[in-house]
């Protein structure tokens, strides 16, 4: 019998699909388009989930369900603001603005330090917040307070350390195999900020080390250098735990320390957590997150129906807003967030491989690792894996600082995106209107001319970790 040719076995889905996927990255602007997408649903639905988990609080204190989602509407547009400009600063003027972001976060991170100190000495008073004050400039916990205004130095210190850390490093090149021009004047840098970040906010601390980290790493040291670094970052972190005496950062039980209770509490079975005293008070939180969760379950109950942000779960609209989220959104709405944090790291990744100026290699992997360790130690402490450590989910928890900063350097990483060779080639052969380049973004700098039979930079010959320093070899 003749083979019926409608029986024939027909291409499976994912043959079919691989290549139109792969058509579609290997365009030239694939990475900017991937960033702007992602990174634009992150914040909606950031604001979305900020008004429904303050929307019941804030009516309840202020009359007005909005009073709380228009703060955070107006850190978008700055965000958005701050986004444009980045967008379409060239790496010179990056290159030159690093050492003044980071000089100003560490002048915000001292005087931070000084107010602390003063109000531990009892040579402030604390007000009934817990804000220290010195005329119109105050201080609480993070949190550095000029009248109305108020920022997070922390968060300053992040993007300085990203523009600083990838100049020093791209300018010392094939100089940074040397022990002391690895260690100068970058360690001095770290030193300053282990101490003036880490005493009060160890979750920043970890944030800049794993920026840190993925600064050496594109730029290729050694792994026994990174072995070296990873014993002195364990027993700093050790030192800052074991300094973290009574009435530091956000409180202590008794005279236990704080930092070891949140580190250790997350090890303890819940069935042993007795919320109605002391010592089981660092287990509330994480068992109210763990309840919405459980209460979500595959699809949720429903955007504003969660009932557990109705005074249960603390701080529901910002280190722990991604227990309402699955409460509302369910696993599936995890898992949207989830997929979109992921493409923006790939892209991220993709875009620090792709490029060929060292520097936007460099900045490019410090933003992304510090992004993704971000979102990887909030979501971990929410659901039990890591130690709470009251850091913020990038794009989705309320907040200012955190917000403006972050949209700042997607700004950057969108500028590195359109100065890929094949984009920057493609933008410059088909230019927008005058107008369109006034109000978006000017045309990237054309790159070298491309060698007979070359089909890629340099940086893209090899995967993995490329020498951002030099192209060419490791140190």
């Amino acid at each position: 019998m003749a083979d019926d040719p409608t029986t024939k076995a027909r291409p499976s889905l994912s043959r079919q699909l691989l290549p139109a996927v792969h058509g579609l990255l290997a365009r030239p602007l694939s990475s900017y388009y991937l960033l702007i997408a992602s990174c634009g649903l992150l914040l909606l639905i950031g604001l979305a989930m900020v008004f429904s988990a303050t929307s019941v609080k804030a009516y309840a204190e202020n009359r007005n369900s909005f009073s709380e989602i228009s703060s955070q509407a107006v850190y978008a547009l700055l965000g958005l603001v701050a986004f444009w400009i980045c967008q379409r600063l060239p790496a010179v003027s990056l290159r030159v603005l690093g050492r003044f972001v980071l000089g100003a976060a560490i002048i915000l991170l001292t005087l931070l330090a000084v107010l602390n100190a003063l109000a531990s000495a009892d040579v402030l008073i604390r007000d009934a917040l817990g804000k220290a004050s010195l005329g119109p400039i105050g201080a609480r916990l993070n949190w550095l307070y000029f009248g109305s205004f108020s920022v997070q130095p922390g968060e300053l210190a992040k993007l300085g350390m990203v523009l600083w850390g990838a100049e020093v490093i791209a300018r010392k090149g094939p100089a940074l195999g040397h022990w002391r021009e690895l260690a100068m004047p970058l360690f001095p840098a770290v030193g300053l900020l282990f101490v003036l970040v880490g005493y009060n906010d160890l979750g920043t601390m970890l944030v800049l080390l794993a920026l840190i980290v993925g600064l050496l790493w594109a730029a290729g040291v050694r792994m026994r250098v990174f072995g070296a670094l990873g014993v002195l970052g364990l027993a700093g972190v050790g030192l800052l735990i074991a300094a973290a005496s009574r009435g530091a950062g956000s409180g202590a039980v008794g005279e236990e320390n704080y930092r070891w209770r949140r580190l250790t509490g997350f090890l303890e079975p819940l069935e042993n957590c007795d919320t109605s005293t002391e010592a089981g008070r660092w287990c509330y939180q994480l068992i109210q997150g763990r309840s919405a969760i459980f209460e979500g379950g595959w699809f949720g109950v429903g955007l504003g129906k969660s009932a557990l942000k109705w005074g249960w779960v603390p701080e529901a609209d910002n280190d722990f807003i991604f227990a309402i989220l699955a409460e509302e959104l369910g696993v599936v709405g995890c898992c949207v967030v989830l997929v979109l944090l992921s493409v923006l790291a790939y892209t991220g990744f993709r875009i620090a491989r792709r490029v060929g100026d060292p520097f936007r290699c460099l900045a490019a992997t410090a933003i992304t690792t510090w992004l993704v360790a971000q979102a990887m130690i909030n979501m971990g402490g929410v659901v039990g894996l890591l130690p709470i450590t009251g850091l913020p989910l990038p794009f989705i928890s309320a907040g200012g600082s955190a917000l403006v900063v972050t949209m700042a350097a997607i700004g950057m990483l969108a500028s590195f995106a359109r100065a890929e060779p094949d984009a920057a080639r493609a933008l410059n052969a088909r230019p927008t209107p005058r107008w369109v380049r006034l109000v978006w973004a000017p045309l990237p700098p054309l790159p070298p001319a491309r060698r007979p039979g070359e089909q890629r930079p340099p940086a893209q010959k090899k995967s993995g970790r490329t020498p951002a320093a030099t192209g060419e070899k490791r140190y």
